[in-house]
């Protein structure tokens, strides 16, 4: 006898699933289709994944029953001819066909056989027959899949299976995909232009929403007697398909705004958040400069670089561009703090302060990286660019906690700006009322009037950003006047710099350690170098 067959257990299971290789077949799209149109329930992907992992187990077991309805199953103690066909239990059911018998040595009084058996795979191997004191004479039943066994397969593998299955799903033209979940086209209800206008209408009168697919059933009259989900689905993908309408519900909740009615910020990007690409060479970044970069929350700043949240509660000084729009960066660090979507780029949700129970709107632009609807908070807080805004996590979902620390002092010392009538910055160190704790690097007090800064970042506007080596060393000069050595950090530097330029911190940094007019002192300080800082 072979000596695969001799180690094989009688006790392996009868149903076994190769996961690592698990690839989904059209017969896989067949059945979820047959199994939506019967449910009438859209589902997501994980919920598929476990369908079709069910499925697929219960096909095992219907294709190991039919193995063994038609082949003998194998057992030692028989006695079989060349031609019977047999199945095995150590080998899953497989089956194979008797080509050889011959007699075997003898065991004391007994005698038995040796059959040969070819598989359909090519291979032959060798068993013993006729032989009664043997284990697979008593080989394990195939029963039905036991619920816990099933449970189990999709605990373990629903998850992993589920983004091939999206992908599959994605490239089938029978199913259409709404905010995480699927369904067969086939099923899917006619929304016609005039039951769309009826919900612009609605969001309308709403302020342009949000509002939740079932606040517009109510109104938009779709067939009675449908399934009141498969009737939410088809509007949900009909609203989807219409660019007047934003999906901008968190992920897990359908909720529908009137793009036009969306804020500025989202209808366009933003004049001071616009950036125009500085090329430079990362690989010129010392190690002090790298672990210098992820200490800010830049959204500019490539996702690997920066910061990850921590804890409940975190802050976050705040750079003139985004002060300026009323906005916050949607870095990976605050990203934790704010609710995400299955796919829309844009998400409603309310900002609360606990200090004054103000509520009002904020919006996740995810396409673009920042979240805005501050700049009137902003203002009633009295805050400047450097001052540190807190989040927190809410109990309750679709709110984000904001809030500052009162400052110790009424006045305080305050790297000041001032603007001349030609875009011109020059700094004095002055006394200014300080509502909230600031970084004292990056803090900035501003004139009220705003206008003559605005007018420098509106007179780039379509045109590249020119010297920036220029930009960089005039800042730094203007800077260095308030400080007995001339020389400036590099916090302080990029604070200053985006004053008039929107500049993620990796091009200043770069920029400093290559070009020989920028002199590093240590830590990162630097100073013009001597010929220059004369002229």
């Amino acid at each position: 006898m072979s000596s695969q067959s001799s180690t094989l257990s009688a006790q392996q299971p009868a149903l076994e699933m190769d996961w690592e290789q698990f690839s989904i077949r059209s017969a896989d799209l067949e059945f979820l289709s047959a199994y939506l149109l019967e449910e009438e329930t859209p589902l997501g992907p994980e919920a598929l994944a476990a369908q079709l992992i069910r499925h697929r187990m219960q096909q095992q077991q219907e294709h190991v029953a039919a193995q063994q309805a038609a082949a003998k199953p194998y057992l030692p103690k028989q006695r079989y001819q060349v031609g019977d066909q047999l199945s095995f239990s150590a080998l899953g059911w497989q089956a194979g066909r008797v080509s050889a018998v011959r007699p075997a040595r003898t065991l004391g009084e007994a005698v038995f056989d040796v059959i040969t058996v070819e598989f359909a795979d090519g291979a032959s191997r060798e068993y013993a027959a006729g032989l009664e004191e043997h284990v697979l004479n008593h080989p394990p039943e195939v029963e039905e899949t036991p619920e816990d066994v099933l449970a189990a397969a999709v605990s373990d593998h629903a998850a992993r299976i589920a983004p091939q299955l999206v992908e599959a799903l994605r490239l089938s033209p029978d199913f259409v995909y709404i905010a995480g979940r699927w369904f067969p086209k086939a099923l899917i209800l006619d929304v016609d232009s005039g039951q769309l206008n009826v919900a612009e209408a609605l969001m309308d009168m709403a302020s342009g929403g949000p509002l939740l697919t079932a606040q517009l059933l109510g109104e938009v009259e779709l067939p009675s007697g449908v399934n009141p989900r498969l009737a939410e689905f088809s509007l949900d993908l009909a609203l989807q398909e219409d660019p007047r309408f934003d999906e901008v519900g968190p992920s897990g909740e359908v909720a529908w705004f009137l793009r036009r009615l969306e804020p500025e910020p989202l209808q366009r990007t933003p004049l001071h958040l616009s950036y125009e690409t500085l090329e430079h060479d990362r690989a010129a970044l010392t190690e002090d400069m790298l672990a210098f970069e992820t200490q800010f929350d830049d959204e500019l700043t490539p996702a690997e670089f920066q910061p990850q949240a921590e804890g409940d509660h975190i802050q976050v000084a705040l750079l003139y561009p985004h002060w300026r729009v009323g906005s916050l960066p949607l870095t990976r660090r605050l990203a934790a703090f704010f609710p995400s979507a299955y796919e829309s780029p844009r998400v409603r949700f309310d900002f609360v302060d606990p200090s004054s129970e103000a509520r009002f709107e904020g919006w996740v632009d995810r396409e673009h990286g920042y979240i805005v609807g501050l700049r009137q908070w902003y203002l009633d807080r009295g805050l400047m660019p450097g001052a540190f805004v807190q989040l927190s996590h809410s109990q309750q979902p679709g709110e984000v906690l904001i809030s500052v620390d009162a400052h110790r002092s009424s006045k305080e010392w305050v790297r000041t700006a001032l603007v001349g009538a030609d875009g011109g910055v020059v700094y004095a160190m002055l006394k200014q009322t300080v509502a909230a704790s600031f970084n004292e690097r990056m803090m900035m007090h501003l004139p009220a009037d705003l206008s003559p800064l605005d007018a420098v970042w509106e007179r780039r506007i379509g045109k590249p950003v020119g010297n920036f080596t220029q930009i960089v060393g005039t800042t730094l000069r203007e800077l260095a006047k308030l400080n007995p050595q001339n020389h400036v950090h590099a916090e302080e530097l990029y604070s200053a710099l985006n004053l008039v330029l929107r500049c993620p911190p990796a091009p200043l940094l770069a920029l400093l350690a290559t070009r020989p007019q920028f002199e590093h002192v240590g830590h990162l300080h630097f100073r013009l170098a001597e010929q220059i800082a004369d002229a």
